[in-house]
């Protein structure tokens, strides 16, 4: 028999009252982060980064003025770091301690400064995941913070491995995906990467690229879904989306880690490199747009597409990329209509400019990602966190705001997301000591003043190196 009008009124409310609660644990709120600044003695200043390059024998004349054609041109400073192996002159011969000791470092400065800050106790961690792409220690990485930090016998362990750049917003979607199906947690969310083992010392220049452009660096974040701690929490998040063309060969093959002829280990990146990156590229921003951009946005797009008789919203670019053009061209939707900040990520000063070309950003826009660039240079994974913390340090991050976080890696992927400020942000963290120099006047790299004698040097072998190079 059919329920009567009374027993409804008394169902409805009852399955209402179920609903809400499992809903409001499939939040994920970010109580708080830590990114990592090692210590000043493993600085990458102008004179010792010609020291390693020349430390390499298999380097002639002209592979000295690639190198330095693409340190000027990558947007990144003197301020940067490296592993300690590094200044011990062992980059091309390192050991497993090395590795080891370098994300030990990581995790004792940053875990630590973290649950202090935010009056966590390892014991109350639930959830671990971590992510360094090109290490995998046994016991792994999660362990070894495991048993640092003597966390809990239950704890749910998730360590991945490969993943890239885009590595973070990865393990930051494995978070939210436990959220949605467990209430009350705490998650321990630790982002890095390996430079010890990984540098490369032979002369095949696709390989030479990841010398110039990555950097030592990791972040650590505290993720929640219990309503009690939703009034402690910095950002909230709204929707994340992950895109990965590994099914295209060529994709695949853009960005690797392989040998070279002579057998030494390095990661190459590839020529199709950009044409991969606009495709993923296009495609993610065909699904988030939907999400993240008002009614009125989306409407005032569909009706400029009808009136231009354009079949799909990604035409332009999908006739750069059919004429085997990589570069990314302008937008037809105004992203700013639902986003105030721009966390992107510093793969270099080519990807930072082409997302903005592609999103109609501004200088403004582009300053967070520039400047960490600059500053800490590529580090992998945990790049997108130093930009957010550049964002904070400048107090640009206000209660309501939105912001969208882009990474790419290899794969190849391209992953988004959007946040939502739950409060004011002006905290300290790792900008906190140089905020006040950026940006600067001038972001001159100062490579070219120091080695720019090289485009005059015809033959290396009849030229005395200057001695600081020795």
């Amino acid at each position: 028999m059919g329920a009567t009008n009374g027993e409804r009124c008394r169902i409805f409310p009852t399955m209402l009252q179920g609903i809400a609660p499992h809903w409001k644990n499939q939040q994920c709120y970010l109580l708080d982060y830590e990114c990592y600044k090692p210590s000043d003695d493993r600085k990458l200043g102008t004179e010792f980064c010609g020291k390693i390059i020349t430390r390499n024998p298999n380097l002639g004349l002209d592979d000295y003025k690639f190198v330095l054609k693409a340190i000027v041109s990558s947007g990144i400073g003197e301020q940067t770091y490296a592993p300690s192996n590094f200044f011990l002159g062992r980059e091309a011969q390192p050991t497993l301690s090395d590795a080891i000791s370098e994300m030990d470092d990581f995790f004792h400065d940053s875990i630590s400064k973290l649950l202090s800050r935010a009056a966590v106790s390892p014991s109350d961690i639930d959830v671990l995941v971590v992510n360094v792409s090109m290490f995998a220690a046994v016991p792994s990485l999660s362990s070894r913070i495991i048993n640092r930090y003597k966390m809990r016998e239950d704890i749910k362990v998730y360590n991945l491995t490969g993943m890239g750049c885009s590595a973070s917003l990865i393990s930051l979607d494995v978070v939210n995906g436990i959220f949605r199906s467990q209430a009350n947690k705490i998650a321990l969310l630790v982002t890095s990467e390996s430079l010890s083992p990984n540098w490369y010392s032979g002369n095949d220049r696709s390989m030479m690229l990841a010398n110039c452009l990555f950097r030592s660096g990791g972040c650590a974040m505290l993720l929640t879904n219990k309503q009690s701690l939703k009034h402690r929490s910095m950002l909230k998040l709204k929707c994340l989306v992950r895109t990965h063309h590994g099914a295209k060969d060529e994709a695949f093959g853009c960005c690797i880690q392989k040998e070279d002829e002579e057998g030494r280990l390095g990661f190459h990146l590839g020529k199709t490199l950009p044409k991969a990156a606009t495709r993923a590229f296009v495609e993610n921003l065909r699904v988030i747009s939907p999400k993240i951009l008002p009614v009125r946005e989306l409407v005032r797009f569909m009706v400029l597409t009808l009136a231009k008789k354009i079949k799909i919203n990604t035409s332009n670019y999908k006739a750069s990329i059919s004429s085997g053009g990589g570069g990314i061209t302008k937008s037809p939707l105004n992203f700013k209509t639902g986003v105030e900040h721009f966390c992107l990520h510093t793969g270099g000063k080519a990807v930072i400019e082409g997302v903005g070309k592609s999103l109609d950003l501004s200088e403004y826009d582009l300053e967070p990602a520039r400047m960490t660039l600059h500053r800490f240079g590529n580090t992998s994974a945990s790049s997108l966190w130093y930009v957010l913390g550049y964002m904070e340090a400048k107090k640009r991050l206000k209660k309501g705001e939105r912001i969208l976080m882009i990474s790419f890696g290899a794969g190849f992927k391209c992953n988004s997301c959007l946040w939502e400020v739950m409060r004011d942000i002006e905290g300290k963290n790792v900008w906190e000591d140089c905020i006040h120099e950026y940006p600067p006047q001038c972001l001159a790299n100062p490579f070219l003043e120091k080695y720019g004698w090289l485009h005059k040097v015809e033959d290396l072998t009849n030229f005395q190196l200057p001695d600081y190079l020795h």
